[in-house]
């Protein structure tokens, strides 16, 4: 059971389940797939590109197993994370790689708060859920979020649920969905009401995929969750001369066969300088995001990459302890900071353990709170 705590920072980390084989990965991807096939295929695109990030301690799991689930949660225990929120998959009833959640509730272990996201994109073959090749289509209805609330009752009802007085927090990762949106989070409220749960509903606050009203925005979700290093003042790091530069490249690409993919470089450092200069929440409900780091060249290896170059622990440390001091706290009813992420091993964004830096990360997130 969690007990609350209002006065306490308390870490929620993301969690990607795309750690074992499922039917559908071995259909379009190979026989065998899962991320790790990804990581290890990573390599440096540049002269220092920190590339493959391979895992250390925890080593290329699987997430079917229960002891792997145990040894993550340990590990998060131990350096002060509050809880995970795992990526939670739903196409009109359809579920993707629901068996870690799945057999952590029915096996009541680990005893580890967590929290669901609806990862609410279309799974492409572009990996980001915006091209034109769609493996799997997110359509939307009212009989559909009226039968994803009574699929979500029994993740709500567990004691692990990571809740809000009382009330389960839900994610949803995009809400650009339409203009229904209202109507549909309404009736999915609804539907949870008659099963007596006050859902308590956020929205990743995103620069792509976020509507830009936040004046509509929070008259249908309680909340928002920074989604780093993409958050809404991402946009701000994309200046002209980089806009400029990537038309040109267009249209060389376009004329000439040998210019191949551009990727987008960032150093991470000016992300963390300028997200700290940014009033994120603007006087609105908004919990605090943060990142290690963020390289998915491994993942998209034969197109454009975004890569936040030269992240290292003491920077990151930084930003998680100066994050903490500019949240107006007083906005939100509880004190979660969101880490993006645990695992996210194909896109250099993760707290577990690397070849590289072993705990250090970890190590950094824990000082960072514990220095305010």
């Amino acid at each position: 059971m969690i007990t609350p705590d209002h006065n306490i920072i308390k870490p929620i980390a993301i969690v990607l389940p795309q750690f074992h084989p499922i039917r559908e990965n071995n259909l379009w991807w190979g026989e065998g797939f899962t991320e790790w096939t990804n990581v290890v295929k990573g390599r440096p695109r540049f002269r220092g590109h920190y590339q493959p990030h391979l895992p250390k301690d925890l080593g290329y799991y699987d997430l079917r197993l229960p002891e792997t689930r145990k040894a993550q949660a340990a590990l998060a225990t131990k350096y002060g994370i509050y809880g995970f929120c795992y990526y939670h998959y739903w196409f009109n009833g359809r579920r993707i790689l629901e068996s870690p959640v799945d057999a952590m509730l029915e096996s009541g272990e680990p005893d580890f708060p967590f929290m669901l996201c609806w990862a609410n994109e279309n799974w492409t073959r572009n990996w980001d859920g915006s091209y034109n090749k769609v493996l799997l289509e997110q359509k939307y209805s009212k009989e559909d979020f009226v039968n994803h609330a009574r699929h979500l009752i029994r993740y709500f009802k567990d004691d692990r649920y990571i809740k809000i007085d009382g009330r389960p927090v839900f994610a949803i990762y995009k809400d650009d969905i339409g203009e229904d949106i209202e109507k549909y989070l309404l009736l999915f409220r609804n539907e949870l009401l008659k099963n007596s749960i006050n859902v308590f509903l956020c929205r990743f606050e995103r620069n792509i995929g976020t509507s830009r009203d936040l004046n509509r925005a929070f008259q249908v979700f309680d909340a928002g969750i920074e989604f780093q290093p993409l958050a809404r003042q991402f946009s701000y790091l994309i200046n002209y001369n980089n806009r400029l530069s990537r038309r040109i490249y267009k249209t060389l690409k376009k004329h000439f066969c040998f210019c191949k993919n551009i990727d987008d470089v960032y150093v991470y450092s000016h992300l963390v300088d300028n997200d700290l200069k940014y009033d994120f929440q603007q006087g609105w409900p908004i919990f605090p995001g943060v990142c290690p780091g963020w390289d998915n060249s491994a993942r998209r290896r034969d197109t454009t990459a975004i890569i936040f170059d030269k992240s290292t622990p003491e920077i990151f440390k930084l930003w998680v302890r100066e994050k903490i001091r500019i949240t107006d706290w007083n906005l939100l009813p509880e004190r979660f900071l969101f880490v993006n992420a645990w695992n996210e091993w194909a896109e250099g964004n993760h707290l577990e353990p690397c070849e590289k830096w072993g705990t250090q990360y970890l190590a950094a997130l824990q000082a960072g709170i514990n220095e305010m």
